[in-house]
C-alpha cells in the first residue's frame, strides 16, 4: 500500500507540475487522503526534486546559456524572480504548512488564466514594462508555496503581461521553478531528511513521467493556438473549485 501511495504521488507531481493547475495542491490533497506518512505540503514541495531535474535536462541548452553568463537576461530575470519569490514564499510556507487551502484559489487561478486566455486573443501585449516583470512574476511565484494557488499558471500569467511570445512563456515558467525548487528542497532536508529515504520511490516516477509529459506538451503547445491553452485550463480550475466546493 505504501509504495502504491508513493506511485501515485510521483505520477501527479509528474504530470501536474506543468499545467496551470496546482500541482503542490493537489499532491497534498492526495498526501492528505491517502495518509502517506509525510506532511502533505512537504511531500508536495519534495517532489518537485523530480520535476525540476526534468526542466534542468529538457531545457539544458538554455541552462548551459545561463551557467556561461551567455545569456544575462536570462540570468537576471531568474535570479531577480527567485529572490523575490523566496522572500514572499518562506514566510507563507510557515504560515500554510499546518493547513488545507485550495477551493478558493483554483478559482483565483482560472481567473488568472481566463485573463491570459483574454490578452492573447485580443493581443494586448506590454501591459508590463519589461524592467519590472520579474518583481512581478518573483511576487506571483512566491505565492504559488500555497496549496491551490498554481506555479505554472500565475507565472503564465505574469509573462503574459509583457509581449512573450508563448514559447517563451512556457519556457521560462518552467525555467522558474528550478532555483526556487532546489532552494526550497535543501530548507526541507534540514527540516525532514527522512523524505529523501521515505519517498524515494515517488520521487524517481515524478522525474520520469515528469520528462515525458514536459516533451508531450510543448509538443502539443505548438500545434495549438495558446488562447485555446489558457482557456481549456482556465475552465479545468473552475471545475476543479466547484468540485472542491460540492465534495470537501
Amino acid at each position: 500500500m505504501e509504495i502504491l501511495i508513493q506511485i501515485v504521488l510521483g505520477l501527479a507531481q509528474g504530470v501536474f507540475e506543468w499545467l496551470p493547475i496546482s500541482s503542490e495542491g493537489i499532491v497534498a490533497l492526495i498526501s492528505s487522503f491517502l495518509d502517506g506518512g509525510f506532511n502533505p505540503i512537504d511531500i508536495a514541495l519534495f517532489l518537485h526534486l523530480g520535476t525540476l531535474l526534468a526542466a534542468i535536462i529538457y531545457f539544458r541548452k538554455d541552462w548551459k546559456e545561463v551557467v556561461l553568463m551567455r545569456n544575462k537576461q536570462l540570468l537576471r530575470f531568474l535570479m531577480i524572480a527567485t529572490i523575490i519569490s523566496l522572500a514572499i514564499g518562506f514566510p507563507l510556507y510557515k504560515f500554510v504548512e499546518n493547513m488545507a487551502i485550495g477551493a478558493g484559489l483554483l478559482l483565483l487561478t482560472g481567473l488568472g488564466l481566463l485573463a491570459t486566455a483574454y490578452f492573447h486573443k485580443t493581443k494586448k501585449e506590454n501591459l508590463i514594462k519589461a524592467k519590472y516583470l520579474p518583481q512581478v512574476v518573483g511576487i506571483l511565484q512566491g505565492f504559488s508555496v500555497i496549496p491551490g494557488f498554481s506555479r505554472s499558471g500565475s507565472t503564465i500569467f505574469g509573462l503574459s503581461l509583457a509581449g512573450y511570445t508563448p514559447k517563451e512563456i512556457l519556457k521560462t515558467s518552467y525555467m522558474l521553478s528550478v532555483p526556487v525548487g532546489i532552494t526550497a528542497n535543501a530548507y526541507l532536508f534540514l527540516k525532514s531528511p527522512n523524505l529523501i529515504t521515505g519517498a524515494w520511490i515517488s520521487l524517481i516516477i515524478s522525474f520520469i513521467v515528469g520528462i515525458t509529459t514536459l516533451h508531450f506538451l510543448i509538443k502539443i503547445f505548438q500545434k495549438i493556438n495558446f488562447f485555446k491553452f489558457a482557456l481549456i485550463f482556465a475552465i479545468l480550475c473552475f471545475l476543479g473549485f466547484i468540485l472542491s466546493i460540492v465534495f470537501l
